[in-house]
C-alpha cells in the first residue's frame, strides 16, 4: 500500500476543490498567447517598409476595395483586393525576386493575403502591420 504525505494530500485535495478555477485560468492564459504564438506570417513595421519601399527592394499591393484604395494608398502602390488575388496572382510574378508588402486597412486582411501569396511561392511576403491607419498615424504620405 502506498503512504501519502499530508502535503500530497493536501495537494491532491487543493486540485480537486479547484479543477474550474485551474482550468479557467489555464483557458484565460492560452486565450492570451495565442495572438503572439500565432502569428499570420510575417510582418513589417512602418520603418521597415519605407526602407525596403526607398531602397526599390520591395512591391506594395494593396489588398482594399478599389473605392478604399482611390481614397489613398501608398505610392506605387498596385491595387489588387483580396477576393481577386488569386485570380491575378500571376500578375506578381516578375516581382518574386523582391519582397512584397502587403497593406490594407488595419493589417488583418493584408495578413491572409500574404499567407496566400507565401502559397503561391512568394517567400518575401510582408503585411504591413498596422495597415494603412498605422502608415496614417505616423505621418507618412499617401497618393490618391
Amino acid at each position: 500500500m502506498i503512504a501519502f504525505s499530508p502535503t500530497q494530500l493536501f495537494l491532491v485535495k487543493f486540485l480537486i476543490d479547484n479543477i474550474w478555477l485551474i482550468l479557467c485560468a489555464l483557458l484565460s492564459g492560452g486565450a492570451l498567447l495565442w495572438p503572439s504564438l500565432a502569428a499570420r506570417g510575417s510582418k513589417v513595421s512602418t520603418l521597415q517598409a519605407t526602407q525596403l519601399i526607398n531602397a526599390g527592394k520591395a512591391v506594395v499591393i494593396d489588398v482594399r476595395d478599389p473605392k478604399d484604395f482611390a481614397a489613398g494608398h501608398l505610392r506605387d502602390a498596385r491595387n489588387i483586393p483580396l477576393k481577386e488575388l488569386g485570380k491575378r496572382i500571376g500578375e506578381l510574378e516578375k516581382f518574386k525576386t523582391k519582397s512584397l508588402i502587403v497593406t490594407c486597412a488595419t493589417g488583418v486582411t493584408s495578413s491572409r493575403a500574404c499567407a496566400q501569396l507565401k502559397k503561391a511561392g512568394f517567400a518575401e511576403a510582408f503585411s504591413l502591420n498596422g495597415g494603412i491607419a498605422a502608415w496614417q498615424a505616423q505621418g507618412l504620405p499617401t497618393t490618391k
